[in-house]
Parts: structure tokens; sequence; C-alpha cells
């Protein structure tokens, strides 16, 4: 559930009146992380990787204030459940979406995501959650990649996390993740706070 909220009534009133009508509102950062337990979880488990790293970003996400507000259409408004939108590619070809909800309870999530991504993956039809507030996800394994900056529209604001493929050393495995965010939900200063709670739900999985 989502509801209008009064901008000078949150800690973003500044911020907000300051960004929500800049041209280009969004802002990347990069941050390449330890993903060795990732990989390691992955493959003792027998667990998707981009699975484990979406529900580490929920987790991450989810204790930060800031997320669960998203300035849309000039106005600001507060969400109660937040989900992780899943980009994959369907069996005609193309990219179909799916939100999968926020769970600190990885059984669960794993269920989730392993039958939404499958479901849209065959029918073609997205599956989404219009009253959660959404964060993004592009995992463009392909090849590796220092960063992404990612296109902005004006149609959607809402937070985006982007990678492309690990990289495999002697004792270590590094990931590069982009972080875009709109600066009218948050500063430099909380996109930084969520990039150390990631890393550090990373290590604890």
């Amino acid at each position: 559930m989502k509801q209008e909220i009064n901008p000078q009534d949150t800690n973003r009133a500044i911020a907000f009146e300051l960004w929500i009508k800049s041209p280009m509102p969004m802002v990347t950062i990069t941050k390449t992380f330890d993903v060795t337990r990732l990989r390691r979880v992955s493959r003792r488990r027998g667990l998707k990787f981009t699975m484990l790293l979406c529900w580490c970003i929920g987790k991450a996400a989810s204790r930060i204030e800031e997320f669960y507000m998203l300035p849309q259409n000039g106005k600001l408004y507060k969400y109660n459940h937040m989900a992780i939108n899943i980009i994959v590619e369907n069996v005609k070809g193309g990219l179909s979406f799916c939100d999968v909800a926020v769970s600190d309870d990885l059984e669960q999530f794993n269920a989730n995501y392993l039958h939404l991504t499958e479901t849209i993956s065959e029918t073609c039809h997205d599956i989404l959650d219009d009253e959660a507030v959404i964060v993004g996800t592009s995992a463009v394994t392909g090849t590796e990649l220092d960063s992404i900056v990612n296109q902005y529209s004006g149609q959607f604001n809402n937070p985006m996390v982007m990678w492309g493929r690990y990289r495999k050393g002697w004792l270590k495995t590094t990931l590069p993740i982009s972080f875009q965010f709109h600066h009218a939900q948050m500063d430099g200063g909380h996109a930084a706070h969520f990039l150390e709670e990631l890393q550090k739900t990373i290590n604890m999985i």
C-alpha cells in the first residue's frame, strides 16, 4: 500500500524542493563488492547466485527508511512494503519482468523467485506489484563490467541496482555493482550506507 505524504513533514523536504523538478535527478555510484561468500553459498547449497544477491539487496534496502519513500509525478509517496524487480529472458526472446516481495526468509524468497521467474519466462506476461516500492535490478552477465549508468526517462524513479559478470580470483571473487537513485529520495550518504549494509549482508548470508 502507498500513500501520498507531505515532503515538508519528512527528512527529504529540502532535497525534494531542490531535485523534484530537475531534468536529470538520478545519481549513479559504483562500488566493488567481495562476493566470495555469496558464490560459495550458491555452489554449496545449489542456489542461484543472482537470487542470493537480490535477497541481500532486499535485506539491506529494507533497513533504510528512505527506500520506502518515492517521488512520482511531482509528489512524494510512502510505501509499507518492498519488492525486488527481476528481469528475465522469455521464451520469445524478449524480456519479461516480475516483482518478488522482500522477505527475511531466504527459503521463502527463493521459492517466490523461482516460481515467478519461471512463470513470466514461459507466459511472457509481467507480474508486477503496484502497491510495493520497487528496487529494480539488472544483471548483464554476458561480460565483466566496471559500471552501468542507466537511462532516465522520468517515468521510473525507483532505485536500480545493476551488475555484470563476477570476477574470479585465486582467493577472492569480486563484483562491481552500480546503484542509481533519485536525489529527491535519498542523498549520497544514504546511498553509501545502503552499499555498506549490502556488503555486510553478503558477508553474513
